[in-house]
């Protein structure tokens, strides 16, 4: 029998502080949803309803990189998220700013935290190491049919990741970049503490987009990210694996039954666990501009991005992957 480990009445404010930006990150999509269908039940919003669902359908923001605010990426809250779990960010390389660049991240976790506090946010200060860089992480377009949601995720430079939203976001200028979080959904099933199952063997979009549009590659890896939720059995083949493949092929995205600990306890609930994510920016990957690239050349730079991946995992895994269950493993 699990018994619940509660959290003690002494708990630092500024721990609680943590917590409480956690949540209500973790909520925001419910919250915001809830915000729009209860002005809906009331006639005095239905105006502003009408008009706002009208500017939607001609809303072309999510493919030409959102609705990026600095005071929004720059509030002192995300600072708090960060120090959470805590998240740091190490640059092994200086990027030139007159360049464009494509970064893969890795591995996908559950929902992408390291992504989401290092590039969406300024808590890591990525502006600071990487000056004159702007980088905008890209996500589902499906998120910004969700009404005020995507204007929340919008405001942090998150765009659509359609091919057409990447070429428009390389194309604005020397120092435009994009996050890419390669493993998607697939990769997310087998988000597990200890495992870097990353689905990665088949995905050559992201680099003929980079040798399409002169961008260099740059390989991203989070150690901890799979580590601060457990995740329910559901191993390949079995009822609840078909029915997340299944929910995956019909919507784009899936569900990874996840769990962690609570606002109050240690160990039941869905807020993640406070264990660190370090994130180590690799080395960029030179690109030569070509429109149409063949598939040998495009294994060839995949390869090269996969080595560096590797030299990464290799030269920190004893310092951050202590605890880890098994090695760095391609599995797709």
């Amino acid at each position: 029998m699990k018994f619940i480990r509660v959290a003690p009445l002494d708990v630092p404010f500024e721990r609680r502080r943590q917590t409480a930006v956690v949540f209500l990150w973790l909520i925001s999509l419910p919250v915001t949803l809830f915000i729009f269908f209860f002005m809906c039940t009331v006639p005095f919003f239905w105006p502003f309803i009408i008009t706002y669902l009208l500017f939607l359908l001609f809303d072309i923001a999510p493919e030409n990189g959102g609705r990026r605010f600095e005071w929004a990426r720059k509030a002192r809250f995300w600072k708090w998220y960060a120090d959470y779990f805590p998240i740091s960010l190490i640059k092994e390389a200086d990027l030139d700013p007159s360049k464009n660049y494509i970064f893969g991240y890795h591995p996908h976790g559950v929902i992408a935290v390291g992504a989401w506090t290092n590039f969406a946010t300024e808590a890591t200060d990525f502006s600071k190491l990487f000056p004159g860089l702007i980088v905008r992480l890209l996500t589902l377009t499906s998120n910004f049919s969700i009404p005020f949601y995507r204007d929340h995720v919008m405001f942090q430079g998150v765009a659509s990741v359609s091919r057409a939203s990447c070429r428009n976001i390389l194309n604005m200028g020397p120092g435009h970049s994009v996050m890419i979080v390669v493993g998607g959904a697939a990769e997310s099933l087998n988000a597990r503490p200890g495992v870097y199952d990353l689905t990665l063997k088949k995905r050559l979009g992201f680099v003929k987009l980079a040798v399409q549009n002169g961008a260099c590659l740059v390989p991203v890896f989070s150690f901890g990210e799979n580590d601060i939720w457990e995740q329910v059995d559901n191993e390949q083949g079995g009822i609840v694996w078909k029915l997340q493949k299944n929910m995956q092929r019909l919507l784009g995205f899936t569900l990874p039954l996840f769990h962690g600990r609570g606002v109050f306890n240690y160990n039941v609930g869905l807020m993640p666990h406070r264990r660190p994510i370090t994130t180590i920016v690799g080395n960029p990957i030179e690109v030569t501009q070509k429109d149409n690239p063949t598939e040998e050349e495009l294994r060839t730079i995949q390869q090269k991005y996969i080595d560096e991946l590797f030299r990464i995992w290799e030269t920190y895994k004893d310092t951050y992957a202590e605890n880890r269950k098994k090695e760095l493993t391609l599995i797709d």
